[in-house]
């Protein structure tokens, strides 16, 4: 068993018997039931929608090549420019070699699950430069010294209670403090930070090919801040990111707000085209956008995942997943968590060490119900489990015992070979394999075939 196997087991059985826990994200999430309800009545057809979003987004990965390379031609025309990483390392070193260069102590950053891929923020304090989240949740959890929970909202496993207790062991607020004040309190401390950043870094939402433009999609107007205010904007996208044509966003903005968050469009939507223009006052001097690989490459060359990078991340899949509901964000270990974070984090970190994801999962299907862009996510996580196994990422125990499995379940008369009570015996041996919590079920003393073949 895998060391990131253990430690999912330990913590999947610690969470799904934390009450406190449980409540807090039955409640948040039962809130997004509502808004999501009440968003997706905005269409009358909204199978249609998807399956326009989803053609937008497959077109764009079958022709991922042409896209970007329209999507570099035309922002460097505007003044931006473009880097290619091939992987977090080559992103870092990118990023850091620019803030020496001009001298630069102070980074805003607006949300992005990009930069959590890569550990921005600890990488940045190597070279001791501060890096500051700017979206509210995001910055909740750097307070707390915790990763975002959850792709779309970052601090969704704190409670308003929680949160009050933390902002008074920082800040000695009052004791008890409303979610408008502790907003409040934020907003004014940040104000300052935007002002003095000599750097703004952002993720990007979409790429649009045909106009060269980055688009930010967002409801507290920070990452329009974290543009504006510095010199230097620096953007780290995933090269799936991009989009074709600047109409399609017309289509996707909304369908994006829909799944995230229940709304008909984000407060602020934001396409960048490059830095400001001679004759323009706001907006940095330079700007330069980082395209992420980091073994999305690789995603791209497997014939049957490869529609996974379609993906928008508004995070519906998670908040549908009875598994993601039970277990939480954090046990999965990964920066992309529930199931879309189960079927590509075995490419991006490893099949032997992560493919027991892969297995967090009913086959409910509900993830592919909810998805905007029609990923079929249940059945590529069972796709991942096929090739763990043939990849023998199961290791020596499990790869045997799967083998006895099948000799044993492959005839009816093997299964029957021992009665009831010393299939019970045996049980024993494995009499943890549910957890500490719950206990194996007693099996009959004869099978249901014995059974039935006895009553007749």
């Amino acid at each position: 068993m895998s060391k990131q196997k253990e430690i999912f087991l330990q913590k999947s059985e610690e969470v799904a018997f934390d009450l406190k826990h449980r409540k807090t994200i039955k409640f948040n999430i039962s809130k997004y039931d509502v808004a999501v309800d009440r968003g997706m009545k905005r269409y009358s057809n909204l199978d249609l929608a998807k399956s326009r979003a989803s053609y937008i987004k497959s077109q764009a990965v079958n022709n991922l090549h042409d896209y970007l390379l329209e999507f570099e031609k035309n922002i460097t025309a505007n003044g931006a420019s473009v880097i290619w990483a091939e992987n977090e390392g080559e992103a870092i070193d990118e990023i850091k070699k620019i803030l020496i260069e001009n001298n630069s102590k102070t980074v805003v950053k607006s949300k992005s699950m990009t930069t959590e891929e890569i550990e921005l923020n600890e990488h940045l304090e190597e070279i001791g430069v501060e890096s500051l989240e700017t979206d509210l949740g995001e910055y909740i959890v750097q307070l707390a010294g915790e990763k975002p929970y959850h792709i779309v909202t970052p601090c969704m496993h704190k409670s308003r209670q929680d949160i009050a207790e933390l902002f008074t062991e920082k800040f000695n607020t009052p004791e008890g403090s409303s979610p408008e004040y502790l907003t409040d309190f934020v907003r004014k401390k940040l104000r300052e930070k935007f002002t003095l950043a000599d750097v703004g870094i952002t993720g990007a939402n979409f790429m649009v090919a045909d106009v060269g433009g980055i688009c930010l999609t967002e409801n507290e107007g920070n990452a329009l801040m974290t543009v504006s205010f510095p010199k230097i904007h620096i953007v780290i996208a995933g090269i799936e990111k991009v989009i074709p044509r600047m109409k399609d966003l017309g289509l996707m903005w909304p369908i994006l707000a829909a799944h995230g968050t229940g709304q008909q469009i984000s407060v602020y939507n934001s396409l960048i085209t490059g830095p400001k223009k001679d004759e323009e006052t706001d907006g940095p001097e330079k700007m330069i956008v980082i395209l992420l690989d980091n073994k999305r490459t690789a995603l791209f060359q497997n014939d049957d995942q490869y529609t996974a990078l379609k993906c928008i991340r508004c995070g519906a899949c998670l908040n549908a997943c009875p598994i993601y509901r039970n277990v939480g964000g954090y046990t999965y270990d990964a920066t992309y968590s529930g199931p879309i974070g189960s079927v590509i984090t075995p490419f991006f970190k490893g099949l032997k060490e992560y493919n027991h994801l892969s297995s967090a999962c009913s086959v409910c299907g509900k993830c592919t119900e909810v998805c905007p862009v029609k990923i079929p996510l249940h059945h590529m996580l069972l796709i991942n489990r096929r090739d763990a196994v043939r990849a023998g990422a199961g290791g020596f125990l499990w790869n045997q015992g799967m083998k006895g499995y099948e000799f044993a379940f492959s005839k009816r008369e093997r299964l029957d070979l021992m009665g009831g009570k010393t299939k019970n015996t045996f049980a024993l041996l494995g009499a943890k394999a549910l957890g500490d919590n719950k206990q194996l079920p007693k099996l009959a003393d004869q099978s249901f075939s014995k059974q039935w073949t006895n009553k007749k």
